[in-house]
């Protein structure tokens, strides 16, 4: 393998990614990090935790198979992703899910036996019933402990240790020992600790995986958006289907109206609208002309036009903005939870511990059937399961509360970063206002003209059309039959109603009295403008206020005109940054993480995307776009922001609860573990008193059920 050149910029070098499925705890993030680092070939690697990859900056000669291998010496699985935008499936809580139904399902069994036996079942009576919870413990601990296995033999088959090779260790001795005891009518087995050992450590596990398979993939939402391909003109004139992935530059798609874009390009031939809410927020269609650029994802919505190709694929708009949203993810995935620094530590602890209990029992002449059974109490009483489910037992309580509240959080550690917010940045449009623009001077529209209009409204996808159409409709008006209906380009629709033309079109800069408007004209007689107004969500002051109380400055940053954004900012008295690309709101989110602010992005559109994934948590409508929903840590339905703050409340009261269980689950190991080493605790009741603590920190935990409020 080649040495490193550490003379090559990183950024110079390709990139590989990988799937690392079996990436578990932050003892996990730096292991991978720094061992991949000291490899000969690899310059860089950045794991993704939430995602479960790998991007792997290196050398051109260090190929995919020699990455693997430096990724297995590791102890982990990979895979290599061959698209750097693409997702992956991780199905390990399903798998989880049976593991622990088995588990348990055999415990409850197991300990119907046990029961028998420990009311003073003997003699051939006890022995049968050692045998057939032997029985039912075997298969059971062969299928549910897999997850355990399986890590713990990576690991140790690559020299290396992990959290899962005691917890592997101790299941098998103590079914080795249980056997052992069944084979010479022994006074006790202890199958009923074992599977009820590895039942609480898979939920544990399980109710963590739960809230990691909620974490978003927005990329993939936000490609949906790239149409699959365009229809092309030749040289000859004919024109054909080209899918996007067989696009090249220089070539002229003809683009129709309610038409998305499969590539960037200049618009050659013809004018219309384009909805370009993906790349700004901006509610309302811009006119583009020959000579303008527009890119991939965009909608035309008045008019045909034609549309050389500059960028295709990766090398898009959209392409970058889901790379941003990428790195914004891999960024966030760093945040490290207590419970996994912790883990980082608990293995050689543990083992540390369960040598010496056993040589010191040894050397005191306890023999070593005895001196075996303390070590394996004191392996099975440390067992992390408490401390394992004192995050997820909390964070799914919570996220049940939530969601009866309309609040859908996708990810646990979004909870722990929002409970750490003390800025809040808000879009404009679709967030602080509802993104549905309502007619406001509907006096000034006299009734004979109102059935025509609604004609022409239904005829345009122009949204200040739409909602027209919705203002109408709701009135109980009726359409008027109208002939000849035309588009215009950049203008809007026209048609005869009667032997009179009549047009809903765009204002004149004289007539137009508000941002947004439009003009509906009959005959030879005056323009009608009608204005709309995108109204502001309910309960906003209220929350905006609530958010101060919290301690938590708010302000806007909007891809919106000043002239749309400055009213609203003025009505709420907040600061507001205008005109702002998916870029701009990244450097402002980094400048203020830069100065120690832990930030909360609340949007809803396609280009708050990358702030939504870069924010240190992130929140966005049920109306948001599907890149929005999934770049988010959390969805809020209906129409008020007030569960923004019930959100943040609730995620404080949590991470109290947090706290709390931790102090319980170290509590219970400082009086626990000694009493084990001293030999007073049987493989049995070190199982009884782990289950113990975990039924306390779930109980402890249960409390948040009322949290949001």
């Amino acid at each position: 393998m080649n040495a490193p050149a550490p003379q090559v910029s990183i950024s110079a070098l390709p990139e590989t990614l990988f799937a690392v499925p079996g990436m578990r705890c932050a003892g996990c993030i730096s292991k991978i990090e720094t061992g991949l680092t000291q490899v000969p070939g690899i310059a860089a690697a950045r794991v993704n935790f939430t995602a479960k990859r790998v991007a792997i900056s290196h050398l051109p000669e260090t190929t995919v198979p020699e990455i693997q291998r430096a990724i297995a010496a590791l102890g982990f699985e990979s895979q290599p992703l061959g698209d750097e935008l693409a997702g992956i499936s991780d199905h390990s809580s399903r798998e989880l899910l049976k593991a622990m139904a088995v588990a348990g399902f055999a415990m409850m069994n197991i300990m119907l036996l046990s029961v028998s036996v420990w009311s003073g079942a003997t003699g051939g009576t006890k022995d049968l019933f050692h045998w057939l919870s032997a029985l039912i413990a075997l298969p059971t601990v062969a299928y549910s402990g897999r997850p355990f296995f399986r890590s713990a033999w990576n690991a140790l088959k690559n020299r290396r240790t992990n959290m899962d090779v005691p917890i592997a260790i101790g299941v098998t001795l103590t079914t080795a020992l249980s056997l052992h005891e069944t084979f010479v009518s022994g006074p006790h087995a202890y199958f009923d600790g074992v599977v009820m050992l590895l039942f609480f450590l898979l939920t544990g596990r399980w109710l963590d995986s739960v809230m990691r398979d909620r974490a978003r993939d927005g990329v993939s939402a936000l490609l949906k958006h790239k149409a699959a391909g365009a229809l092309v003109l030749s040289e000859d004139g004919t024109s054909g289907w080209v899918n996007a992935d067989a696009l090249k530059t220089g070539m002229v798609m003809l683009v129709a109206a309610g038409e998305r874009l499969a590539a960037d390009g200049i618009v050659i031939k013809g004018r219309s609208q384009f909805d370009l809410s993906l790349l700004t927020g901006e509610s309302v269609p811009v006119l583009v002309a020959v000579g303008d650029m527009v890119h991939a994802g965009t909608l035309n919505v008045d008019a045909p036009v034609e549309v050389r190709i500059t960028a295709t694929g990766a090398a898009t708009a959209l392409a970058d903005i889901a790379r941003l949203m990428e790195d914004a993810g891999q960024s966030k995935s760093r945040y490290v939870r207590i419970a996994d620094r912790a883990a980082r530590y608990y293995a050689p602890a543990v083992h540390t511990l369960a040598l010496l209990s056993f040589a010191g029992w040894m050397l005191a002449g306890a023999g070593w059937h005895q001196s075996l059974l303390i070590a394996v109490a004191v392996l099975i009483i440390t067992c992390p399961c408490a401390l394992g489910l004192a995050v997820p037992a909390a964070q799914i309580v919570t996220a049940g509360a939530l969601m009866k509240k309309g609040i859908l959080v996708k990810d646990g550690s979004a909870l722990e970063r929002l409970a750490e917010v003390d800025r809040a940045l808000f879009d404009k449009t679709g967030t602080l206002t509802l993104g549905r623009p309502e007619l406001v001077n509907r006096e000034a529209f006299p009734a004979s003209a109102k059935p025509v209009a609604l004609a022409l409204a239904r005829n345009s996808r122009h949204p200040l059309s739409q909602a027209l159409r919705r203002a109408l409709e709701a009135e109980g008006v009726a359409a008027a039959d109208i002939t000849d209906i035309r588009e215009i380009a950049g203008q809007g629709v026209e048609a005869l109603y009667g032997s009179e033309r009549v047009r809903l079109e765009r204002p004149d800069a004289r007539s137009a009295g508000a941002s947004l408007a439009v003009q509906f004209r009959q005959g030879d007689a005056p323009a009608i403008v009608l204005a709309f107004e995108d109204g502001m969500r309910p309960d906003v002051q209220s929350a905006l206020r609530q958010l101060q109380a919290l301690g938590i400055e708010s302000s806007i940053v909007s891809g919106d005109r000043a002239e749309a954004v400055q009213p609203v900012a003025r009505e709420l008295g907040l600061t507001a940054q205008t005109g702002m690309h998916p870029q701009d709101k990244l450097d402002t989110i980094s400048r203020l993480s830069s100065a120690g602010h832990k930030v909360l992005m609340i949007g809803d559109g396609l280009n708050d995307g990358p702030a939504l994934a870069a924010g240190h948590a992130s929140l966005a409508p049920a109306s948001a776009s599907d890149a929005g929903q999934n770049a988010a840590d959390a969805v809020f339905m209906g129409d008020s922001l007030l569960p923004v703050t019930i959100a943040i409340r609730a995620a404080r009261a949590t991470q109290r609860i947090v706290r709390q269980n931790f102090v319980l689950a170290i509590g219970y190991n400082v009086v626990a573990v000694p009493l084990a080493i001293m030999g007073l605790v049987t493989p049995l009741i070190a199982a009884l008193a782990m289950s113990g603590s975990s039924i306390i920190v779930v109980a402890n935990a249960l409390r948040l059920k009322g949290a949001a409020k």
